[in-house]
């Protein structure tokens, strides 16, 4: 059927009426996008969104080389607990044993140390591409700017909550459900662990080194009470370190699902600060931010055709003819005999 440019038909001369098909809708509200492919290796995705990762996999190898030797210290911490506690058992224990225990613990510690440094220098530029990615997401609705992502975990003092507020802002808004249904289980137990970890190996370390003065000073061996107190901070700094080996585990499953939930969010148009979506740009229309149909100002049915024209007069003739409305006041109801099933955009 040829429909000229004012909506009329060719042949009948009567308005056609064009439905547009509602647009699906995506997780949470937001509307589906069409699927965005992945970029080529090395090349910057376009939109200011970069998926590329190389650094996210360089995190996870880095996140399970600090699991392994955190285990391999763990393991030579028990060594020692269990030295000691052969000790105050009256169990014979040789300097040589001693010494062995030391060294295992050395070389894991040296181990565990140069690992870390990696994670430390590699994990802050990657937050901070995360902190990019974001903004593209959802453009200023975020508490710091992209350079604390990376500066805050080296600023004294602010390194305490600033990351963390830094990584809820990311969440929010690359999660792909919406900025209002986001789980946030994962992260929480991240930074708990991490958290936690620090003040556990700091205070366990002053006071086994507080001990091992003492027992120096009393002997080979020291006194009684300062061997005890050795080995409840070795008990401790196992501990620590437990805690610490639960969060690279968290943060190597935190780096896998963020990079998911980025690509996902990557095919999706960004949010209003409002929390709504921002206008399709694939044509689809915008939906109102008090939840009622496009075209209505009050939140009613929407006002008519959208060509222009009212619908078809279902007695095959001419179109009917529309009230004038009134602002601000109901359309009267048009004369005659009813004009058959109700047009699928509203009344009118």
């Amino acid at each position: 059927m040829a429909v000229g440019p004012d909506g009329r038909c060719a042949a009948c001369g009567t308005y056609q009426q064009q439905l547009n098909p509602a647009p699906n809708a995506g997780p949470g509200g937001y509307p589906a996008a069409p699927p965005v492919s992945m970029p080529a290796a090395g090349a910057m995705p376009p939109g200011g969104v970069d998926l590329r990762r190389g650094l996210s996999t360089a995190l996870i190898v880095l996140f399970g080389a600090t699991i392994a030797v955190l285990v391999l210290a763990f393991i030579a911490r028990v060594q020692q607990y269990n030295l000691y506690g052969d000790v105050l058992d009256g169990g014979s224990v040789s300097g040589s044993d001693a010494d062995d225990a030391d060294d295992f613990y050395r070389t894991a510690l040296v181990l565990s140390s140069l690992v870390m440094i990696g994670l430390a220098v590699v994990f802050p530029i990657w937050f901070r591409r995360l902190r990019l990615n974001a903004e593209v997401f959802a453009p200023g609705q975020h508490r710091f700017g992209s350079g604390w992502a990376a500066g805050a975990w080296f600023t004294p003092v602010v390194s305490l909550w600033f990351p963390k507020q830094i990584a809820n802002d990311i969440w929010r808004a690359s999660s792909p459900q919406g900025p209002h249904q986001v789980q946030r289980g994962l992260l929480n137990g991240w930074w708990v662990c991490w958290i936690v970890s620090g003040p556990l190996f700091s205070s366990s370390l002053v006071q086994w080194s507080n001990a091992r003065q003492r027992a120096l000073d009393g002997g080979l061996f020291g006194a009684r009470s300062a061997i005890e107190d050795m080995k409840t901070a070795i008990g401790m700094n196992c501990f620590a370190y437990v805690v610490t080996i639960a969060a690279a585990i968290l943060g190597l499953l935190l780096v896998r699902q963020i990079t998911a939930m980025q690509e996902q969010r990557a095919a999706l148009p960004p949010q209003s600060p409002y929390g709504q979506m921002a206008p399709s740009p694939y044509g689809a229309p915008a939906p109102t931010p008090y939840g009622a149909p496009a075209g209505s100002p009050y939140g009613g049915g929407a006002t008519g055709n959208p060509y222009g024209a009212p619908a078809p007069s279902p007695y095959g003739g001419g179109a009917p003819q529309m009230p004038p409305v009134v602002p601000q006041a109901p359309p009267a109801p048009p004369p005659g005999p009813p004009a058959g099933p109700p047009s699928p955009y509203g009344q009118g």
